[in-house]
């Protein structure tokens, strides 16, 4: 009953499992049946609580035992079903925010567009979000920041207008109104993804037939599929991320409205783009995500500048290279071995690169002036789009600047190439543009032979060899010093 006042204060009336606001409806994407769930019992699914983290359970129970409804939901249900160790494991509640704070000492709040709970378990965090009228964003759709405690205070008072916003082409700004979970399974994207395993009896609750997309691996929008990527065109995205990870097909139904909707993505803002980013190219299927985002028309809204560089012949190799980059990324994933968004960035903007500068009439031997000019337009016409952080820019321009010192390889000073912080990313670069015809296989071999060799060895190697041009198209000869006259002031 307390709940349900507080629900009430806010202009909602009940009527049933279903929430209206006064002003208008919230579910203009439901079926008009009434809600009903199909409970699996834990005899009958493969899911094992050994699979799911401990800190996960703590919270759980924790809900549980103080008298609220807890489930882990979404992507880890489909994870565990699918016998994949989830990445996250997420917990949906009829507790508010700040009563999971409550609850939780080493709890957090964050969210201006979407109100959540983190909970704290060192480097583990387990994010616990209230259930939610339909049409409230996903979880990782949401935009996080620091909880602030004078804004939490007048959330309550606030209004409706306050709780949610809407704009023009049918986008949700922000959706803080809270519901039941017969509603919040309406507000998750894919069936696959509206899973809720029950702590209290270990079943599973499936009210859109989830677990039959589960085992067909599809992925069908829950809903209208026109208005849900309105609502949210990242969730185009979120398509093509989950086809690839899980060699899921897509739904016809789902499939079809995205090549129409695809000049959506441009209105979502760019720090979002470029977390999706990370997420389709550096999560080990990036080849994959690739080829899909080329298909439904995707790519040329997140990367316009390199797109347009690939369809031209002079520049159509450098598709190949991001072809191979990404395949070598997946493979660096799946042996364990590190990879950074700083190589994924200068492959994708490549193309743009020597496209700007052709444009420039730089000519055949650009120098290092003009390469950095390039690049920098690059960058800041990109950042429209998919915002690229300076911590990953600034690196990505210093791993190109770098491409035209490996031509030079005369001299001792030559070998200071090697000491540089972003070789071992450029040398790379250099074998992969080696590998697609446009720089010399005889070059990238020497540079992969000298790091073998001692380092007397090296300069023997370095001063053997006839002087070359520097990068910036200038004689490689040192330059003599000017001798500087010391003393006073010149004599009258």
């Amino acid at each position: 009953m307390r709940r349900l006042s507080r629900l009430k204060s806010r202009g909602l009336v009940v009527y049933g499992p279903i929430f209206w606001t006064q002003a208008e409806p919230l579910f203009l994407n439901l079926p008009s049946t009434q809600f009903t769930h199909l409970v699996i019992p834990r005899a009958e699914h493969s899911i094992s609580r050994a699979a799911i983290s401990p800190n996960a359970l703590k919270v759980l129970y924790r809900l549980k035992e103080s008298g609220y409804q807890a489930f882990l939901v979404g992507g880890a249900v489909r994870d565990l079903l699918l016998g994949i160790t989830p990445k996250d494991f997420d917990v949906a509640t009829n507790a508010l925010p700040e009563e999971v704070r409550r609850l939780f000492r080493n709890c957090r709040l964050i969210g201006r567009r979407f109100r959540l709970a983190h909970v704290h378990f060192g480097r583990e965090i387990i994010e616990v979000a209230t259930f939610r009228a339909a049409a409230a964003p996903e979880r990782e759709d949401a935009e996080s920041s620091e909880a602030d405690p004078e804004a939490e205070a007048n959330t309550a008072a606030a209004d409706e207008s306050e709780h949610r916003a809407i704009d023009s082409t049918g986008r949700i700004l922000r959706d803080n109104i809270y519901g039941t979970i017969e509603e919040d399974v309406w507000r998750r994207d894919f069936a696959a993804n509206g899973l809720y395993y029950n702590i209290e009896d270990f079943s599973i609750w499936d009210f859109v037939d989830g677990v039959s997309d589960v085992r067909a691996r599809r992925l069908k929008l829950i809903g209208d599929p026109q208005t849900r990527y309105r609502e949210d065109p990242v969730r185009m995205l979120r398509a093509v991320r989950f086809a690839a990870k899980l060699d899921f097909s897509i739904e016809p139904g789902t499939e079809q409205p995205i090549g129409q909707l695809a000049n959506l993505v441009d209105g979502v803002p760019p720090a979002r783009l470029f977390d999706e980013a990370l997420k389709l190219f550096l999560s080990g299927f990036g080849a994959k995500s690739y080829r899909l985002l080329l298909q439904y028309g995707l790519f040329e809204h997140l990367f316009p500048l390199s797109a347009a560089a690939f369809a031209l012949p002079p520049y159509a190799y450098a598709q190949q290279m991001l072809e191979l980059g990404l395949a070598n990324t997946d493979a660096r994933i799946a042996e364990g071995k590190p990879v950074t968004p700083t190589f994924l960035f200068a492959v994708l903007m490549w193309g743009a690169v020597l496209r700007e500068m052709n444009e420039q009439q730089a000519g055949p031997a650009p120098d290092l002036a003009q390469l950095m000019q390039a690049c920098d337009k690059v960058l800041r016409a990109q950042q429209s789009r998919v915002a690229i952080p300076r911590r990953f820019a600034v690196p990505m321009r210093e791993l190109l600047m770098l491409q035209p010192r490996f031509n030079r390889r005369s001299g001792v000073k030559s070998l200071s190439l090697l000491q540089h912080p972003r070789f071992r990313a450029a040398y790379d670069f250099l074998l992969l543009r080696a590998q697609v015809g446009v720089a010399d296989p005889e070059l990238a071999q020497w540079w992969t032979d000298i790091q073998l060799l001692p380092q007397e060895e090296r300069v023997a190697l370095v001063q053997a060899r006839p002087a070359e041009p520097a990068p910036d198209g200038k004689s490689g000869a040192p330059r003599r010093r000017r001798r500087r006259r010391r003393g006073g002031t010149a004599r009258s």
